[in-house]
């Protein structure tokens, strides 16, 4: 049997967009095989924001108690993928509904303790920060998220975590951030900045979402890959 793989991953670099517009991520070499008389390796630091790039948000990253990053079971972080393709739908402040959700289970079936993605094509703007922030006067951002409605709905079916491709599946210009609460309150990942989704089917690929095992961590980069 032959598989496909797909990463869903984005390259982390000093140039990738974040939730508050500053680069999130500096590397600095302390030592260089280039350099004679300094080491025989090449030693990198990294100083970065643990919600950078591709990445999870654990249970704990709104709710004291709840599970860490490395307390996440590592089979919650595999299973069948799910893509909810609204491409053409998405305008900037667009939000996935429950008839979107809907209209997927009537074509492709039940979502079997899935990995959820939300497919906004919103990626497509990641190498360009201003666009994908896309900021108004004030600074709130606007791009595609998931409505309420929508997030619990999928909640209710049993969903191992929700992906998007866009900074959050929250927008959060209130204050509120009704799917980081619901999910992540019970135990629950969230992902944010996925790659790739459109090169994925609605159904039928397997994905593993793996963050670094860091001790109560809130946040992680994970690398993100689908098998077909």
């Amino acid at each position: 049997m032959q598989y496909t793989f797909i990463d869903l991953t984005h390259e982390i670099n000093s140039d990738i967009p974040t939730w508050d517009g500053s680069c999130g991520f500096h590397q600095k070499c302390v030592g260089d095989y280039d350099n004679p008389g300094n080491t025989k390796f090449k030693m990198l630091e990294y100083e970065m924001r643990a919600g950078c790039g591709t990445h999870m948000d654990a249970p704990c990253h709104c709710n004291h108690g709840e599970w860490g990053i490395s307390d996440i079971p590592v089979e919650k972080c595999v299973g069948p993928l799910c893509v909810i393709n609204v491409e053409n739908k998405a305008t900037p402040d667009y939000q996935l509904s429950i008839e979107d959700v809907k209209e997927f289970e009537k074509a492709n079936g039940q979502f079997e303790h899935s990995i959820v993605i939300v497919y906004t094509g919103w990626s497509r703007f990641w190498s360009d920060p201003s666009k994908y922030r896309n900021p108004d006067s004030t600074g709130k951002m606007h791009f595609p998220s998931v409505s309420k409605e929508a997030g619990r709905y999928l909640f209710d079916k049993g969903i191992k975590g929700l992906a998007i491709d866009t900074l959050s599946s929250d927008l959060g210009h209130d204050g509120y951030f009704p799917n980081h609460e619901q999910f992540l309150s019970h135990n629950r990942y969230l992902i944010e900045n996925v790659a790739n989704a459109h090169l994925l089917p609605a159904k039928g690929a397997m994905g593993y979402a793996l963050p670094l095992k860091i001790y109560k961590g809130s946040e992680s980069p994970i690398r993100f890959i689908a098998m077909i």
